[in-house]
């Protein structure tokens, strides 16, 4: 009888090295190295063991003393994985020379990131950014990608090995392809700036839901307006901001804007990947920071929010802390989460509990600094009605013969044009 065999690829079995410094305690190394973990689960990998390192000195050729790295190849030997995977930036030299010894694939964190960005990548945009960090980290390593066909020839002065010139080829393709690439960008943040200026016209407010990778931001965004953007149990599910339309009880409706997840010690390349997503939120009016309450270490990765949201212009923005996921989570993590944060709401995406209590605070915030009026508006004008509802909110509606009485809370750049019509 034959053997049935699986035609599913293999994963590759991938072993972890978290790192240690002197700035990087026992616990944040373990937290990284989990992080890792999930970043490696994120893109298909299995994960065949991990290995944590207290180093006290860096070395130029292996990061670590080659005791250690004989002992970390050995583990991963052992395991049988194909790849080893470091939670820290490795120079080229030291990436090359760990194959060597290894005889393994070898990432970074780094590398691991752009491969994940690029699987996920759909827009032109989000395809564009994560190309041009992909070209940037792998430029200077292409000195080491040719081996013993780097050396020269002998012979005539001048004359150079079939490694040497397919390098200086594959250098200027690269520099002509991240050239061009930068153009495009140059194109693409044009058309990004037409389209936030229309709706800046429109004069709708805008909330940006933000957070820390895999919290459910994208969830709340469908669950809030309706939409269908991808929501997965995976990091940078989503990289792309999608905005949407949300309609609150009063009838006024603001754009609801999903961001992509924050992570630690982002690479340095991928920064301009998350650029046109953050303008989304440091040009917002609310921001919806979302935290997961099914994560031990929930405040660490809020405190990794708000220090990005700090550093592009964002940190003093009006605030809503929501917890998500309090369905699945320990009742004491909760409880400790709402006594650090008392103006907090949890919530739950999945089961749609404190989402009505959500959306009335958001209503809440966006008009807290509007002055409520009546006004009786015109049949004929009947077109400020709607208006009032977009950019205010409408507490009272009445017709009457001549006119529509409405009492609402509007802000300050409305009452010019509805002075006239005021009531006392």
């Amino acid at each position: 009888m034959s053997e049935t065999v699986d035609p599913r690829p293999k994963a590759e079995r991938a072993f972890l090295i978290g790192i240690e410094f002197e700035d990087i305690k026992k616990e944040e190394a373990a937290s990284l190295l989990r992080e890792l973990g999930g970043l490696a689960t994120s893109l298909g990998l299995e994960i065949a063991g991990s290995f944590p390192v207290k180093l006290r000195e860096r070395t130029g050729s292996l990061l670590v003393g080659t005791g250690k790295a004989d002992e970390i190849v050995a583990a991963a030997k052992a395991e049988n994985a194909d790849s080893i995977v470091f939670d820290h930036q490795l120079t080229p030299s030291q990436q090359r020379n760990w194959e060597d010894l290894s005889g393994l694939k070898v990432y970074d964190r780094a590398e691991l990131i752009i491969k994940i960005f690029s699987s996920r990548a759909l827009t032109r945009e989000a395809s564009l950014q994560v190309e041009l960090a992909r070209l940037e980290y792998s430029l200077p390593r292409l000195t080491h990608s040719y081996g013993s066909l780097s050396r020269q020839r002998g012979g005539r002065y001048g004359t150079k090995g079939s490694g040497e010139q397919k390098l200086e080829l594959d250098r200027r393709k690269i520099e002509l392809r991240v050239h061009e690439i930068k153009e495009e960008m140059k194109d693409v943040h044009k058309s990004r700036d037409v389209q936030r200026k229309k709706r800046e016209r429109i004069q709708v407010p805008r909330a940006a839901i933000v957070g820390y990778t895999n919290t459910g931001k994208s969830s709340l965004l469908n669950v809030l307006t309706e939409a269908q953007v991808l929501a997965e149990d995976k990091l940078f599910a989503t990289l792309d901001p999608t905005t949407r339309r949300l309609i609150l009880r009063s009838g006024a409706s603001l754009l609801l804007t999903d961001t992509v997840g924050f992570v630690r010690n982002l690479p340095h390349g991928l920064v301009d990947a998350f650029k046109a997503t953050l303008e989304e939120a440091s040009s917002a009016d609310l921001l919806i920071h979302v935290a997961d309450a099914s994560d031990p270490e929930v405040e660490s990765r809020m405190a990794t929010t708000e220090k990005v949201l700090s550093e592009i212009g964002a940190g003093n923005l009006p605030k809503i802390i929501v917890l998500n996921k309090i369905d699945i989570a320990e009742r004491g993590i909760v409880d400790t989460w709402q006594r650090l944060h008392p103006d907090g709401l949890p919530i739950s995406v999945k089961t749609k509990l404190g989402l009505e209590g959500l959306t009335a605070l958001i209503e809440k915030m966006l008009t807290a600094g509007m002055e409520e009026i009546i006004v009786a508006i015109p049949h004929s004008e009947y077109a400020l009605v709607p208006l009032i509802r977009r950019e205010g909110s409408v507490i009272e509606e009445r017709s009457e013969d001549e006119c529509t009485v409405v009492r609402c809370r509007v802000p300050e750049r409305l009452m010019d044009r509805l002075g006239k019509y005021r009531q006392s």
